[in-house]
């Protein structure tokens, strides 16, 4: 299923992402970070290996599946490029690769009541620059994003996040697609994901 999630995210990035530097940061995702095998979480949604690109898959089919509704057409009274909606939701959180790592910790086994060691991820970020902004700061390192991308990107945790309410409210407000990519994100990790993890 990996492998699967990752040959479909590098079909769609090299199809809707055609700006100069995209080649460089699918190489950087490829083979200079841990983007294909990293978790998504340490124990929430898709807390898995390679859970980050599956939830990033996840957020893009949500965000164009919303985008094509009547509600959202009459919401924001305008369209977003393929371009544009590949990139946000395929590179939503890129910050958090590099970030988790596998620890062993000792978990008691109901059926023998002995104490085993089991592995779980650990948090473990090296370059605390925030979340959103820490993935705008990311691709920016390889291409240049538009004013939209960018606030989508920053604002997508939309009210989840400690930032002032106001901040959050009237970055919404200004920009439809960090509104739309809230949304998605949301629907994704809390909807979509939790349905798969109960399977």
């Amino acid at each position: 299923m990996a492998n699967d999630n990752k040959t479909r995210f590098i079909e769609i990035f090299k199809s809707s992402v055609t700006r100069p530097g995209s080649d460089r940061l699918l190489d950087y995702l490829e083979n200079k970070c841990d983007f294909f095998t990293a978790p998504a979480s340490t124990r929430f949604h898709c807390a898995y290996e390679g859970g980050l690109c599956e939830h990033s898959l996840n957020v893009y089919d949500c965000l164009k599946s919303y985008l094509e509704t009547d509600r959202a057409k009459t919401t924001f009274g305008l369209e977003f490029s393929e371009e544009s909606v590949a990139i946000v939701s395929l590179l939503h959180d890129v910050c958090k690769t590099n970030t988790y790592r596998v620890s062993q910790r000792n978990v008691k086994n109901d059926e023998t009541g002995k104490w085993e060691k089991v592995p779980y991820y650990d948090y473990n970020d090296t370059l605390p620059y925030g979340h959103g902004e820490k993935s705008v700061y990311i691709v920016s390192g390889f291409m240049r994003l538009t004013r939209d991308e960018a606030m989508a990107i920053r604002w997508h945790m939309g009210f989840s996040g400690t930032e002032d309410q106001k901040l959050v409210g009237n970055a919404l407000r200004m920009y439809p697609l960090a509104m739309a990519l809230m949304i998605a994100d949301c629907e994704a990790s809390s909807f979509v994901e939790e349905r798969k993890d109960r399977k």
